[in-house]
């Protein structure tokens, strides 16, 4: 299965297996790109709940009467409850997308569409720090949390500085740019893995981005399956991604996303180890408060998402029954990784 076909199928139902590759400078799960060299670990405490139960990557919300019911939804924030927040997942915004991008991008009239859209329901766009801050601040937040809308933008793609930065600086709007260190164009020598599936953001465009108020997350150093790495492996991933990242920035980066959104309670356990605060997955739901908060769920938005659907999504309107089929088909892969996790974790011993 290509890179392409893994990420489209995690927007519906979850990757597909990893392939078999070559061997790496430190120990790593089977087709994945060696892992640069860690600089001196750099590491912040972070207090944060404990391990809560394994959280399924699903692609989709559940299906239920409102979907075909054929009356117009709930005024915007209206259907979610008090603290609800749909978190959105971006890929890439482009008019001529890569074919491996293709079916995760959208183009920029379409994006530019749905921050209008936001714009005029009333949303207020915040990071994923910015979340958690609000939720702490106020927990069980009522009306003007109900507003709140998280953008985030998965592997760092160039059109986050191009096409996605002057959209939001347009309505004032923010967002979360999770980025795969080993990607960066200018990632350096010892530290570019290759594998790059569009073009990529530099460090002068990612320090832009950051001096503009969007904030910057980690994604791994070279976008492996973290619940299939052998636990050494995984540190790294998610240890040496941050450290890169905060000292090319000089500020602390404290949220992560789970390349294909594959984690599990010993990857959760890993990122908070790591210092991380919270970390997103995809599952196709809307953030409540109370929640885990190193599985944060977020919402696909693909090429494919229209206006209608689009406004289901940030108002939590059921989708169509399709997702149910998507989700049959993870649970049986499911069962096939946590056998598959299993397995490296005893040959790990």
């Amino acid at each position: 299965m290509t890179e392409a076909a893994r990420h489209e199928a995690v927007a519906r139902t979850g990757p597909a297996p990893s392939h078999t590759g070559g061997g790496t400078a430190a120990p790593s799960a089977p087709g994945h790109h060696p892992a640069e060299q860690p600089p001196a670990r750099r590491r912040t405490g972070a207090t944060a709940p404990g391990p809560c139960p394994e959280t399924r990557p699903d692609g989709g919300l559940h299906d239920g009467p409102a979907a075909h019911s054929g009356h117009p939804g709930p005024e915007p924030g209206r259907g979610r409850g008090p603290g609800r927040v749909p978190i959105l997942m971006y890929h890439s915004v482009s008019a001529n997308p890569t074919p491996a991008t293709r079916s995760l991008s959208v183009t920029p009239a379409a994006f530019a569409r749905q921050l209008a859209q936001l714009a005029e329901d009333g949303f207020t766009t915040t990071t994923i720090s910015g979340l958690l801050a609000a939720r702490q601040a106020q927990p069980g937040a009522g009306e003007q949390a109900r507003r709140l809308v998280a953008l985030t933008f998965d592997d760092g793609y160039a059109d986050a500085h191009s096409t996605v930065l002057p959209l939001l600086r347009r309505h004032g709007f923010t967002a979360t740019v999770f980025v795969t260190t080993g990607w960066i164009r200018d990632a350096g020598r010892g530290v570019d893995v290759g594998g790059r599936l569009a073009p990529m953001l530099r460090w002068g465009q990612i320090a832009e981005l950051h001096q503009e108020g969007i904030e910057i997350g980690a994604h791994t150093c070279t976008h492996p399956q973290l619940d299939q790495l052998p636990t050494r492996t995984l540190r790294h991933e998610l240890e040496h991604s941050r450290a890169v990242l905060e000292d090319r920035l000089g500020a602390p980066v404290s949220t992560l996303a789970y390349p294909y959104g594959y984690h599990s309670a010993r990857v959760r356990d890993a990122v908070r180890e790591a210092g991380y605060l919270a970390s997103c997955a995809v599952r196709g739901a809307v953030s409540r408060p109370g929640e885990d908060p190193f599985a944060l769920p977020r919402l696909t938005v693909r090429r494919d998402t229209g206006p209608e659907l689009f406004r289901r999504l940030v108002t939590a309107r059921r989708l169509p029954a399709a997702v149910w089929r998507d989700r049959a088909v993870t649970a049986g892969y499911l069962v096939v990784r946590r056998g598959r996790s299993v397995w490296g974790r005893v040959c790990d011993q």
